[in-house]
């Protein structure tokens, strides 16, 4: 069982063209949460890139562009997300990249001022992240 819920005014076929300039990488070992997490984002017209724990997402980062947002989950295989926070802050050219930990813990100890949704994850607050991160939003009150 996934647990997201489809948004209910997903309609197939409604889906935004993605801007492939800019894109969310989904850090995730559950194939099903990365499939509906790409759908959920991609419907919005976001690209998205995923990995399947933090030595591939990191990676993924030293090896091409950089995301506008990062969405990591705490508890993977190889490098957990706790490894992959703890290996961005030792590099500069990422360490500024935002990361959003998504995660099923009651209480997930994250360093400085790391945002967490909880899963199962709203999707509607998903979505105003990404959007507040991906959209251009410069404005950190809205």
């Amino acid at each position: 069982m996934v647990p997201w819920a489809q948004p209910s005014d997903a309609v197939e076929g409604d889906q935004k063209k993605a801007d492939t300039s800019k894109f969310v990488l989904i850090v995730d070992d559950d194939p099903n949460l990365l499939e509906v997490t790409s759908f959920v984002i991609e419907s919005e017209g976001v690209a998205v890139e995923t990995a399947k724990n933090g030595a591939e997402a990191l990676a993924r980062l030293r090896a091409g562009r950089l995301p506008e947002l990062v969405l990591l989950d705490l508890m993977m295989p190889v490098m957990n997300g706790w490894e992959f926070l703890d290996e961005l802050g030792k590099d500069p050219s990422l360490k500024v990249l935002p990361v959003v930990v998504l995660t099923a813990a009651e209480r997930a100890q994250v360093p400085g001022g790391i945002e967490v949704l909880r899963k199962p994850v709203d999707l509607r607050a998903l979505l105003r992240l990404v959007e507040r991160y991906v959209g251009g939003d410069d404005d950190p009150g809205t």
